[in-house]
């Protein structure tokens, strides 16, 4: 078994229902139904503490590749295995990529928009909400992008099929959770929507999957990113 816990490294457990419980480092007590074997809690605002990295990362890029941005990130030391960090990271890399690739966006503002957004979908959303936040991600993109609101038409619309589409790939697969697979999912289904309704072609390249040792859940073979 690999670590998970990022205070004792024990294997985290996934309650059925929410229980108060006090973070580890702020000593906030929130309701939650994720915690360690040891009983640690960390909230999603310490778990995604150092997102600032995700600006300084996306800003220097020039890469029309939002596979190879996100793993950037992915390997920068605030990015855990699992971890609601992910449900900003997805939208970030294909705002980066969308720009690069001829996109007419600002992209500083996109993508402190997409902070803190993304930071509003809880951990375990995958599990208790049904519906992933790398998926949930990548509609947000197209949110912001098309500048979408609440009351707006061919945007509304636009942004839902995106993250129906993202989410669509991800349950195909199957569980358990795994946020670097779903991420990569997710941002291989925006490459194809933004290319057939936006005219925008986004970079890709062939994934091959470096973080299975890190999974304890890895699924393997039915993961399409599983190389053994």
């Amino acid at each position: 078994m690999q670590d998970e816990c990022i205070v004792c490294k024990e294997p985290l457990i996934y309650l059925e229902q929410d229980e108060l419980m006090e973070c580890e480092f702020c000593h906030t007590k929130k309701m939650s139904k994720t915690r360690c074997k040891n009983g640690h809690y960390i909230c999603d605002a310490c778990h995604t503490k150092g997102l600032d990295v995700i600006l300084s990362i996306c800003m220097e890029e020039n890469s029309k590749n939002p596979i190879d941005i996100i793993r950037k990130m992915m390997n920068a030391p605030f990015c855990h295995m699992h971890g609601p960090e992910h449900h900003v990271m997805v939208g970030a890399a294909l705002l980066t990529a969308y720009k690069n690739a001829g996109g007419d966006i600002d992209l500083y503002k996109s993508l402190v928009e997409m902070m803190n957004r993304g930071k509003a979908v809880p951990g375990g959303a995958c599990g208790y909400w049904g519906a992933c936040g790398a998926g949930i991600s990548s509609g947000m993109f197209i949110s912001i992008v098309t500048g979408c609101t609440p009351l707006k038409k061919e945007s509304w619309g636009m942004a839902n099929q995106m993250t129906s589409r993202a989410l669509n790939a991800i349950g195909h697969v199957n569980g358990p959770r795994c946020c670097k697979r779903d991420s990569y999912l997710s941002i291989l289904a925006a490459i194809d929507f933004v290319k057939e309704n936006m005219g925008i072609e986004m970079d890709t390249s062939e994934i091959t999957c470096i973080h299975s040792h890190m999974n304890n859940q890895c699924i393997q073979e039915r993961c399409p990113f599983w190389k053994g």
